[in-house]
């Protein structure tokens, strides 16, 4: 154990990553359970208030992520100090992305429909870092070999090709698959070959004259969403709470 993590953690300098992380899935997970008792009106939390003005909890992690994120460009990547102050940014990213909806929107749509978004991109952002943690390297360069490497043309055009894919991805109304396909390209290359959403720029554009293709979009995306959407949304319940459709940030 110890072997393993100094060769896969320490070694390559990713102990300050992992902090943090750590910190930003535990920083949400507290902000969750506060906001929700406060929500429920149990235990000592309530809302915190300047000048009659409610604070949002985005605008502690707001510093937090300065201080950590400058602290650490000064720092570099190592030593106790650069440790510290990747918890730090953690701990701010937590607090920000759990109202990114906020941020997005601009208004208190955090208990709403559309504040499940803060929460998805909390998803997405673990499972990422996670990804970088166990070795994806962006556009997949870390599946080349030595020699493709040393090959310049043959890196830019595989990093290229990568890319456009992601934005492919993108045009086809799959973000989540472009955003991943960035660290597995295979995952940015089959989101690319297959039908776009129905309702993305991609098959307004391309689908227009093409009833069959639309057509088939539209089933596809159906199955799809009747497939996944269900679990998706009990799984995002559990972990943010059931939105009531209501303004009631925290």
């Amino acid at each position: 154990m110890d072997d393993w993590w100094y060769r896969n953690i320490v070694e390559p300098g990713k102990l300050p990553l992992l902090l943090a992380l750590l910190a930003f899935v535990l920083s949400f997970a507290v902000t969750r359970c506060v906001t929700r008792l406060i929500r429920a009106g149990r235990g000592p939390f309530h809302d915190v208030s300047a000048g009659g003005h409610h604070v949002h909890h985005v605008v502690p992690g707001v510093l937090l992520m300065l201080v950590g994120g400058f602290g650490g460009v000064a720092a570099g990547g190592t030593g106790w100090v650069a440790a510290a102050l990747a918890v730090v940014f953690g701990v701010g990213a937590g607090l920000v992305l759990d109202e990114f909806a906020l941020i997005l929107y601009m208004q208190d749509v955090y208990w709403s429909e559309q504040g499940r978004q803060s929460v998805e991109l909390v998803m997405v952002t673990t499972a990422l870092v996670t990804m970088l943690l166990l070795g994806f390297l962006p556009m997949g360069v870390d599946g080349l070999t030595p020699e493709d490497r040393g090959d310049r043309g043959g890196l830019i055009a595989t990093v290229l090709l990568h890319f456009l894919c992601a934005l492919v991805c993108l045009l086809k109304g799959k973000p989540k698959l472009a955003v991943f396909g960035v660290l597995v390209p295979v995952i940015a290359i089959i989101g690319a070959l297959r039908l776009a959403r129905p309702d993305s720029p991609w098959a307004r554009r391309a689908y227009r004259r093409r009833p069959r293709a639309r057509a088939r979009a539209a089933r596809r995306a159906h199955r799809h969403d009747r497939r996944w959407a269900r679990p998706n949304r009990r799984l995002q319940d559990l972990l943010g709470g059931t939105p009531t459709g209501e303004n009631e940030g925290t």
